[in-house]
C-alpha cells in the first residue's frame, strides 16, 4: 500500500433530510385542539477543511466513499426532529477541489479553508406548519429530501516557495537534506525518491519551503516515468531550481543538455494546463514558464564534476540564469545559495501580496427565483423507454415538490397537485400541447414520476374553488332597506299581474270555477 496518495476521487454524500409529522394535539376536554406535528430535521453536509497537520490523501484512498450524518423525524408535541452532523474532512494545504466535469470547486491553499462538497437534505415539513386559515388541520407532511450525492476528484499540489527539479540521482535530495531538516531516502539508483520531499530551510530572518520533486526524464509531461503524476507540485513554487548532475557517468548527458532537456518538459507541462491553473490572476504568480530560475551545479566534492562545472558555468550565466555550485557532502556553497534563494523568495512574496492588495472582489449573487434568463419550468417532448411519448417536465421546484410527496396519502397528493397548478405547470404543458389523458413525466427518465394528466376544469359541480374554499360563500352582499323595499314591490306586482290574467281567461270562458257548478 502506497504511504504518499496526492490524487483520489472522493464519493460524498450529505445526510437526508428527516420527514415531517402528521399529529393531532390531544388533551382533556379537547381531543382535537389542532395539528402539531413537527419539522423533519436536517441533513448534514460534506465539508473539506484545509489542515496543515494533514499532509497526504491517503486516508480517502483507502476509504474513498464519506457520508454526512441524516435529520431524523419530526414528533407530535410540536417536537422538530434533530439535525444531522456536518463531516468535515481535513486535507492538506494546496488541495484543489473538482467536480466530475473537471471543473475547480475550490483551492484550499491557506488554513481553515472550507468547502461543501455535498449538501445535506432540507427536512420535511410536519402538519403543523403545513397549517394555514383555510387548512386548519391538515391531514399529511412533507418527506424529507435526500442529501446531494457527488464523486469530487482532489488533487494535492504541494505549497512550497522552492521546487527542485532535475533527473533521476542528481542530487536533489541530497540538497534537500543538507539544506533543512527533511530526512528523504538517499540511494545511488535513479527513482529512489518516489513521493515529493518538503523542507524548511532558514536565511537570516527569512524562512521559506523547498520541495524536492521525483526525477523528471524525457517524456514526463506526456506520462513517462513519475513525472506526470508529480509536476502537478511545481505549480505553486515561486522559484524553480534546476539541480544539475556534474559528475554523471551516463553517455550522452551533460548539465547543459539536461537544463534543455527538463525545461523543454516544464514547457509543454505547462502548455496542457487550464485556464484555471495557469491564470496569475487566480493563482497569484506568474507563469510557470516566466518564474523565476536557479541552476545548482551539484557534486562538485568531485574533482570531475568541478572541472564540468567551471566549464557549463559561463555558457549558463551568458543565459542569464544564476549558477551556483554546491556540494551536499561538504555543504560547499550552501550557505550563498540559502541566501539567494531566500532574496528571490522574498520578491515573489511581494510581489504575490501587492497583487492581493489591487485586486478588488466582485461578489455576483447567484439569481433567486425568476430573476435570471432560465424559466422555472421547462415541458419537452420525450420517447420514454416504457411509456412512450411523455411530456417531461423539468424544474427545480416541481421537481422538489414530488419528492416531498408521500403519494399513498390521497390528501398530500391533492397538496401537490394545487402547487402544481399554482406553480404554472399546467399552463406549461397547454402551451406544449398537451391534452387530458396525455402522460406526463416530473424529473428525469430514471427516477422521475410518470403520471395520467388531467388538467383542472373550470366549470362543474365540484370547481366550488380551490381547496378549502366555496364560491358559494364568497357573495356576502346585505341588501339595504330600499333594495328590500323595490324587490318587495316587484314581487307585489308580479303577484297582480298574474291574478289579473286568471280573471282575463275565465271571462273569455276558458275555464270555470268548479265552487259554481250545480249538482244535476
Amino acid at each position: 500500500m502506497p504511504s504518499f496518495i496526492d490524487r483520489v476521487v472522493l464519493h460524498v454524500a450529505g445526510g437526508d433530510g428527516g420527514h415531517g409529522c402528521t399529529s393531532i394535539h390531544r388533551e382533556k376536554f379537547k381531543p382535537l385542539a389542532g395539528p402539531d406535528g413537527g419539522d423533519g430535521g436536517h441533513g448534514g453536509s460534506v465539508v473539506l477543511s484545509a489542515d496543515p497537520r494533514v499532509t497526504t490523501l491517503l486516508t480517502y484512498h483507502r476509504s474513498p466513499h464519506r457520508r454526512a450524518g441524516s435529520g431524523t423525524p419530526g414528533q407530535g408535541g410540536w417536537h422538530r426532529g434533530a439535525d444531522g452532523e456536518d463531516l468535515v474532512l481535513p486535507v492538506p494545504l494546496g488541495t484543489v477541489v473538482k467536480d466530475s466535469d473537471g471543473a475547480v470547486l475550490a483551492d484550499l491553499t491557506a488554513v481553515g479553508e472550507r468547502v461543501v462538497v455535498a449538501e445535506g437534505g432540507p427536512g420535511g415539513r410536519g402538519n403543523f406548519s403545513l397549517a394555514s386559515a383555510k387548512r386548519k388541520a391538515p391531514g399529511f407532511h412533507l418527506l424529507g429530501e435526500p442529501g446531494q450525492a457527488r464523486d469530487v476528484t482532489l488533487e494535492l499540489k504541494t505549497v512550497a516557495d522552492v521546487a527542485l527539479v532535475g533527473y533521476p540521482s542528481a542530487g536533489k535530495s541530497s540538497l534537500i537534506a543538507a539544506m533543512s531538516a527533511a530526512r528523504p531516502k538517499i540511494a545511488d539508483y535513479p527513482f529512489t525518491t518516489l513521493t515529493p520531499n518538503l523542507g524548511v530551510v532558514e536565511a537570516g530572518e527569512t524562512r521559506f519551503t523547498m520541495a524536492d520533486v521525483p526525477g523528471l526524464i524525457p517524456g514526463a509531461s506526456e506520462g513517462k516515468g513519475l513525472g506526470l503524476e508529480f509536476l502537478r507540485h511545481i505549480e505553486r513554487c515561486a522559484v524553480v531550481v534546476h539541480v544539475l548532475d556534474c559528475a554523471t557517468l551516463e553517455p550522452g548527458r551533460d548539465p547543459l543538455s539536461d537544463f534543455d532537456t527538463i525545461e523543454a518538459e516544464l514547457a509543454a507541462y505547462a502548455e496542457r494546463l487550464g485556464a484555471d491553473e495557469a491564470d496569475p490572476a487566480l493563482t497569484g504568480l506568474p507563469p510557470l514558464m516566466e518564474r523565476p530560475r536557479v541552476v545548482v551545479l551539484a557534486k562538485v566534492d568531485v574533482p570531475e564534476a568541478a572541472e564540468l562545472a567551471e566549464l557549463v558555468e559561463a555558457d549558463l550565466t551568458a543565459r542569464g540564469l544564476p549558477v551556483f555550485a554546491v556540494s551536499a557532502v561538504s555543504h560547499a556553497g550552501l550557505p550563498r545559495l540559502a541566501f539567494a534563494l531566500a532574496e528571490l523568495v522574498e520578491q515573489a512574496r511581494a510581489q504575490a501580496s501587492a497583487a492581493v492588495a489591487e485586486a478588488r472582489p466582485i461578489v455576483r449573487p447567484a439569481p433567486v427565483g425568476r430573476r435570471g434568463a432560465q424559466p422555472a419550468v421547462t415541458v419537452e417532448v420525450i420517447q420514454h423507454p416504457a411509456e412512450g411519448t411523455v411530456y417531461q417536465v423539468r424544474g427545480d421546484k416541481p421537481e422538489r415538490w414530488v419528492r416531498q410527496t408521500d403519494f399513498s396519502n390521497d390528501e398530500a397528493v391533492g397538496y401537490l397537485a394545487d402547487r402544481l397548478a399554482a406553480g404554472g405547470v399546467e399552463d406549461e404543458l397547454a402551451k406544449a400541447g398537451a391534452h387530458a389523458g396525455d402522460t406526463v413525466l416530473i424529473g428525469d427518465v430514471d427516477t422521475g414520476v410518470v403520471f395520467t394528466w388531467e388538467p383542472s376544469m373550470t366549470t362543474g359541480a365540484e370547481l366550488l374553488g380551490a381547496r378549502g374554499t366555496d364560491a358559494r360563500l364568497e357573495d356576502r352582499h346585505r341588501r339595504t332597506n330600499a333594495e328590500r323595499r323595490e324587490q318587495y314591490h316587484d314581487w307585489m306586482d308580479a303577484k297582480e299581474a298574474a291574478r289579473q290574467t286568471l280573471r282575463d281567461e275565465a271571462d273569455k270562458g276558458l275555464w270555470t270555477d268548479a265552487s259554481t257548478w250545480e249538482e244535476a
